[in-house]
């Protein structure tokens, strides 16, 4: 008589846990990054009245007659899989989706979230509501802007307002796009001078306003072009005007001059178009360049050519003379218009303007001078056992003798994911909670129903005396 009532009391407070935990799921039903907890019963020691006996000749066997002696909880399971994503227009906020954590650090304790709603605090500090600061891996070079190394230790992420960045020389210019294989070629040169007066030009015929203030070009094509500057070789097409921006020691910057012109089948030249720039405050600034042979493959590939673009600054520029490389293979010739184009490395010094985070977790910095720099990354953390984590409160988690060591590196590297600008929403099921709510209470009204009877029953045995 006295086992039910106890199969009931342990029946009554493990549904009353079990409501507890349904209650809790529901109370977080907004809570960013919170995960779902599930309660599993199992029975609990049972009472032989006879063991199972085994056949004999006469008799088959019998099994063991066993009374249960109640139930008891074997597992509260995490349910980590992943909420829905809420976007929220604040770009510190981050999404985190798959087997991944962010980590974040109080001290020399560390702890591992999923509630990704970060700030920067008044140091330039990437933290949590809390304040715990978020780690990740920082970019430490003065100079390489595109690639952070992760392969280190992880830091907390601190990016100060008013950063600077100093200025970078230019180095090397690249030319890109196409030339024009089909481009017309000059056929032959009429022109004129001062006085409107015709003159035999020489070849190549330079305009230059007063010896000889316009000239006539008859293409192969047909066509004829009238110009008032410039130079002109007859089998030559019509020089292509670029320039290229080169930034001195001190940062500033210099535009140059160069044209491109066919020469050959395949072939074309890059030289200056002038050998001084008159600069803004007056300085001059002094340029030399060999003249650049650039060849191309009868497929329209790039084969051979370069160049060495020498600038030499007036005294009161204070730059240093400087060298840069000039390259052409990354020019094509097609017969399509020319669109070639120089693009060159090296910029001013800047100011920190906005940072913003991206879809991988790199936090982003855009200057003044317009470069972009990846100033960190964002480090998250897998476990081979995330729901064997313990919860410790204000959505963080602590490692534990059962989810194994954490593997810290990029959500890139670990398969997740990152959604910038949005949060990760609470994966609670209200509609399977309430159900849960309704089995639970069910199931606790009926153990509460075994106790009633149970006591009724000690009641008419105690009443049998009388």
């Amino acid at each position: 008589m006295m086992r039910s009532l106890f199969s009931g009391v342990s029946g009554l407070k493990n549904h009353q846990t079990r409501m507890d935990v349904i209650g809790n799921n529901i109370s977080n039903v907004n809570t960013t990054g919170f995960k779902s907890s599930r309660v599993n019963f199992e029975d609990s020691l049972s009472q032989t009245l006879t063991a199972a006996s085994q056949a004999s000749g006469t008799t088959g066997g019998t099994n063991p007659k066993q009374i249960g002696l109640g139930m008891k909880i074997s597992a509260i399971d995490v349910n980590f899989k992943d909420g829905s994503v809420q976007s929220t227009g604040i770009n510190t906020d981050l999404c985190l989706s798959g087997n991944a954590l962010f980590v974040v650090k109080q001290g020399n304790q560390t702890f591992y979230t999923r509630n990704g709603a970060f700030n920067f605090d008044a140091e330039g500090n990437l933290v949590n509501a809390e304040g715990l600061y978020v780690q990740g891996y920082m970019n430490a070079s003065a100079t390489e802007h595109n690639s952070i190394n992760t392969n280190g230790a992880t830091s907390s992420i601190q990016i100060r307002a008013g950063k600077t960045m100093p200025s970078s020389s230019t180095q090397i210019a690249n030319y890109i796009n196409n030339l024009n294989a089909s481009a017309a070629t000059i056929k032959s040169v009429t022109a004129t001078d001062s006085n409107g007066q015709a003159v035999t030009p020489p070849d190549p015929c330079t305009v230059d306003g007063t010896n000889i203030a316009a000239a006539v070009l008859t293409m192969s094509d047909g066509t004829t072009q009238t110009v008032t500057t410039g130079t002109y070789k007859i089998g030559n097409s019509i020089p292509l005007s670029t320039t290229v921006k080169v930034y001195d020691s001190l940062g500033s910057a210099h535009v140059v001059p160069i044209t491109v012109e066919k020469t050959a089948a395949n072939e074309w030249m890059a030289k200056l178009a002038k050998g001084t720039i008159t600069e803004e405050d007056g300085s001059l600034t002094t340029l030399t360049m060999a003249d650049a042979t650039i060849k191309f493959k009868d497929s329209g590939a790039y084969e051979s050519g370069s160049a060495v673009l020498n600038l030499t600054y007036s005294q009161g520029n204070g730059a240093a003379p400087q060298k840069v490389n000039i390259t052409f293979d990354k020019l094509t010739q097609y017969a399509n218009s020319s669109t070639i184009n120089a693009e060159a490395d090296g910029y001013a010094s800047g100011t920190l303007d906005t940072v913003t985070i991206d879809e991988s977790g790199t936090v982003v910095g855009t200057y003044t001078n317009g470069v972009l720099r990846k100033e960190a990354q964002i480090a998250v953390a897998q476990f081979t056992n995330a729901p064997g984590l313990t919860k410790k409160g204000n959505s963080l988690y602590v490692e534990s003798n059962n989810s194994g060591t954490p593997n810290i590196g990029t959500a890139a590297s670990f398969g997740a994911t990152i959604t910038a600008s949005a949060l990760e929403m609470s994966n609670v099921d209200v509609a399977e909670e309430f159900s849960n709510m309704i089995i639970t209470q069910r199931g606790f009204q009926s153990n509460s129903k075994i106790i009633t009877v149970s006591d009724e029953m000690l009641e008419n045995l105690i009443n049998m005396k009388r």
